[in-house]
């Protein structure tokens, strides 16, 4: 779509004002609104100002006047505005240079994308993200000097099966009894049909949408896969349109990956496959589960860069909640086909070449999408590139393996603190082409630390059980 285009589209759609978005460092959507009147072709070129120094991992005070550049081939009418509401995604430019910004993260997406075109590997790198969320009726949470807390509820959650509801009907789910059942267990079914319809009325294409396994409430849309900067612009559309949904039927929706004690947490599994000249890199008849092996080396690189991978890609300490045993979390650095249990499963759905395709589990939804996404481009690539052989696939279920067999197995990081410290001893596979910066990812373990540092300051309310009669 061209600038003119754009513009044609909100006054076809009687748009009144266009809101103005943009990803921060961590993938949170900022935005701002202008009256229709004010955005012009223009604006295309020369730019809507913003202060950078208000921003998260953007700029200092003394240099803190940035651009914002309008991508035209991201509009849509926000479906949640009383005044019909244009929305439209930019990327960002320092304004003295017009240099793009290192820093954002849309832009370092963009130059993954034309890395591997450079490479000549392949000229297409397909990504499809499965993010999970929980839907609760309630939720409340606290931190003070003397006291601190969470409260979360879910009218289908097993622990309100006992609860006076004048009348309770039982049809409560038990922990880990989310997949799949019909309702009215299932109380979530419209809410996600909303969701599902709503995402398709903003040019988001569904595959499928289904109650997760997680019983107080959990839930998946699945988006249709595409190319890596898209698929990303389209994960921000996604978990937009899912908050705003459920605050709409009185819910709270929530991407963070373990809210729920004992039971399942919330993951965006993340299929990846490259192309060239309109062939699957990733098919070979031959291959085991089908794959070529250029999709081993590829994998052999994200199983290398995993730890540092995580920094990106399950970057808070609320996320190695998720990746422990026992909650059909990817803890184990292998691969196998149709296993759940490994970190990099190969589907085996269908055997056409055009399905052939990896899926890397452990990220989870609280990620930057457009980081994690080029995190993994670059460390496939550099897979490739450098032929690494991942270890033998194990077609077992890695959760039930006798110790012995269990030797040898690496597994995700233990803790953020972790992820973060591989990140600062291995990103120049995230260097090659200019693609991760030095300052971005400088900038980006320095706040992340402070994220730790914030939790270890704090008692734990379950360490006055453990520890208060000591």
């Amino acid at each position: 779509m061209s600038p003119k285009e754009a513009i044609e589209f909100a006054r076809e759609n009687e748009a009144r004002v266009v809101d103005i978005k943009f990803t921060d460092l961590f993938g949170a959507w900022q935005h701002f609104s202008m009256p229709i009147e004010a955005f012009s072709e223009e604006i295309f070129e020369e730019g809507i100002g913003f202060d950078g120094s208000s921003i998260r991992g953007f700029q200092t005070i003394d240099a803190s006047d940035m651009l914002l550049i309008p991508d035209p081939d991201t509009v849509f009418m926000d479906p949640f505005t009383e005044v019909p509401t244009m929305s439209i995604t930019c990327t960002i430019e320092d304004p003295m240079t017009r240099e793009r910004y290192s820093r954002d993260p849309r832009y370092v997406a963009q130059k993954a994308e034309a890395y591997l075109r450079s490479t000549g590997i392949a000229d297409i790198a397909y990504f499809g993200p499965e993010a999970e969320f929980y839907l609760f009726n309630d939720v409340r949470f606290d931190q003070s000097a003397q006291h601190g807390y969470y409260f979360i509820d879910s009218d289908e959650a097993v622990w309100n099966s006992g609860r006076d509801e004048k009348p309770n009907l039982g049809y409560k789910m038990r922990l880990k009894g989310g997949y799949f059942p019909v309702p009215p267990s299932d109380t979530l079914q419209d809410v996600r049909t909303e969701m599902m319809l709503t995402l398709l009325q903003c040019g988001v294409e569904v595959e499928v949408q289904h109650h997760e396994v997680g019983a107080a409430g959990q839930s998946e849309i699945d988006i249709k896969f595409g190319s890596l900067t898209k698929t990303a612009d389209k994960v921000q559309v996604y978990k937009y349109i899912v908050k705003n949904v459920a605050v709409r039927n009185g819910l709270t929706a929530t991407f963070m990956p373990k809210p729920v004690f004992q039971d399942n947490g919330s993951g965006m599994h993340t299929h990846q496959s490259l192309w060239k000249d309109g062939v699957n890199m990733f098919y070979d008849e031959r291959g085991y589960a089908l794959l070529s092996d250029e999709a081993r080396y590829y994998i052999g690189g994200i199983l290398k860069h995993a730890p540092a991978l995580l920094a990106f890609a399950a970057p808070t300490t609320n996320s190695y909640r998720r990746l422990v045993p026992g909650y059909e979390a990817p803890i184990n650095l292998v691969y196998s086909q149709r296993n759940r249990s490994a970190c990099v499963r190969i589907p085996a759905y269908s055997k056409s070449p055009k399905a052939r395709r990896i899926e890397f589990r452990a990220p989870d939804p609280t990620c930057n999408p457009y980081l994690t996404f080029a995190a993994l481009l670059m460390a496939g690539l550099d897979g490739i590139q450098n032929r690494i052989s991942p270890p033998d696939p194990i077609d077992k279920d890695l959760y039930e393996l006798p110790a012995e067999e269990r030797k040898g197995i690496k597994m995700t990081p233990g803790s953020l603190a972790d992820a973060l410290n591989a990140l600062e001893t291995d990103n120049e596979f995230l260097m090659k082409g200019g693609v991760f910066t030095p300052d971005l990812i400088e900038t980006y373990l320095a706040y992340k630390r402070e994220e730790v540092d914030q939790i270890l300051l704090r008692p734990h309310p379950h360490e006055f059980n453990l520890y208060y009669d000591a």
